[in-house]
């Protein structure tokens, strides 16, 4: 049985585009640099004020939209 990361090494292998795997790799090293909270950090005073406000809306179902309400007004984007 192969593991996760064997599967990972021959994926790597089997491409060709060096470009491609650079811009993979850059965003492996980038994704595994991450650290708890970065993203909330890079986040003005008004988009964390923004941010905390519709999380706290969100508790309340009024304020919710059914998933049939968005999927009939935007499933011409989501058809092709």
């Amino acid at each position: 049985m192969t593991t996760v990361k064997e599967e990972f090494h021959k994926l790597i292998e089997e491409i060709e585009d060096e470009n491609l795997i650079a811009s993979y790799f850059e965003l492996f090293l980038h994704l595994t640099k991450k650290k708890d909270g970065s993203l909330m950090q890079g986040l003005t005073n008004h988009e964390k004020s923004e941010l905390l406000l519709s999380y706290i809306e969100s508790h309340n179902n009024d304020n919710l939209v059914k998933h049939e309400q968005l999927y009939n007004e935007y499933s011409k984007w989501l058809e092709k």
